[in-house]
């Protein structure tokens, strides 16, 4: 009876490791991307984003919201023509939140799409930020109300509260107009990253990029368009793109979001680049069943929080979707190379005396035990153990 659980254990495991990945999405070559009757020609593809949970946050209204968040999952289409490629991501949303100035209480809606500068998956960053010698490009915009800034006019005159101009009636009325025509209603920004902590807003126009969000029945859609070809990236072949979209109901902002493992995006018409397309697309060929054997005997809960059902933990980062929004080629450098990619510490809710990493030589070395003393066999069953860690998608 045991021997055939097992047998049925390790079928579903495997399941749900072959849906680990994304499917490609194909770019389809255009004149001009950024006429708007080009996107009659796109293909669309589903991209499933998952919960970020790496790291809680220190918010208890937002991780009582958020607690049993589940996957999203979004749909999309890329163009490209000799100069520019452009993507275009739609996910439900029942509510439009909007940034409605500078508060701490809500949040707007908002999508982002990474660029990686590498085009192996051995060296693809960490989702997110990146990782040392491994730099990604960031695109963000979020849904805000107008919001007045001088925007560089340096008009004082305009800066003043409405309520100590003095003015009345049309005159008021007229200088709401003023300000009003002044202000910046398009929160859209452009980031370089290597690594945690590094993420540095470009401001040298070195990155051209236009990006936008419309609201309508069924949720959000959001395009971006940008050059094939900058400081930071050279886009041909297959490009490696991640997605991310907040919720601003949920208090999503930062690291509380849904986004995607790496993603190939083929420039069709193209060569494709078959080896990273086939490492973002085709889940781990271990033994799952056998996987989770193999993290039990080797004490990773004791530091991990494994599956959503085990206790939290601070002594490491949890894993209850780390499936979801990591690549194979990832998560067997993390079992093999743990100091490669180090999340942000201390944990400031973590005890002393279980820092996640030291610092060695000026550099942050992971505490976690390397597991590079184990057999290739046994590494390829965590991993596609590790695949199947992701919440169940709405």
């Amino acid at each position: 009876m045991k021997k055939i659980l097992t047998s049925i254990l390790s079928l579903g495991f495997a399941a749900s490791a072959a849906l680990a990945a994304n499917s490609a999405v194909t770019a389809v070559k255009v004149d001009n991307v950024s006429d708007a009757a080009a996107w009659s020609k796109a293909k669309f593809s589903s991209v499933t984003l998952y919960p970020q949970t790496a790291i809680e946050m220190n918010d208890k209204k937002a991780n009582e919201i958020n607690e049993n968040v589940k996957g999203k999952k979004a749909e999309v289409g890329a163009l490209y023509d000799g100069t520019n490629i452009a993507l275009m991501v739609k996910w439900a949303d029942g509510t439009k939140d909007t940034q409605a100035g500078y508060t701490s209480t809500t949040y707007g809606d908002g999508f982002a799409i990474q660029f990686a500068g590498a085009s192996k998956s051995a060296e693809l960053p960490y989702i997110g930020m990146g990782s040392t010698g491994r730099p990604v490009v960031v695109h963000l915009q979020k849904a805000n109300e107008k919001v007045y800034e001088p925007n560089g006019n340096k008009d004082v005159s305009t800066q003043i509260n409405r309520q100590q101009t003095g003015v009345f009636g049309q005159e008021l009325a007229d200088y709401d107009a003023k300000v009003a025509s002044l202000a910046n209603k398009d929160y859209e920004r452009t980031f370089v990253a290597e690594g945690f902590r590094s993420l540095t807003e470009v401001k040298d126009g070195s990155v051209k990029s236009n990006a936008s969000m419309t609201y309508g029945s069924n949720g959000w859609s959001g395009t971006l368009i940008r050059p094939l070809k900058d400081a930071y990236v050279n886009l041909n072949g297959t490009v490696p793109v991640a997605i991310a979209v907040w919720d601003g109901t949920k208090l999503g902002r930062n690291g509380l979001k849904n986004l995607s493992s790496w993603i190939a995006v083929n420039l069709d018409g193209q060569k494709p680049n078959a080896a990273l397309v086939n490492d973002l697309t085709v889940g781990s060929k271990g033994n799952a069943a056998k996987g989770k054997e193999a993290m039990a005997a080797n004490g990773c809960a004791g530091c991990h929080q494994v599956e959503a059902t085990d206790p939290k933990s601070v002594m490491a980062p949890s894993l209850k979707n780390v499936g979801g929004y990591s690549t194979v080629a990832y998560l067997r450098e993390s079992i093999l190379k743990p100091s490669a990619v180090i999340v942000p510490g201390y944990n400031r809710n973590a005890h002393s005396n279980t820092p996640w990493y030291n610092i060695e030589k000026g550099k942050r070395v992971s505490t976690m035990t390397d597991y590079s003393f184990l057999d290739k066999k046994s590494v390829d069953d965590i991993v596609a153990y590790l695949e199947t860690l992701k919440a169940e998608v709405e």
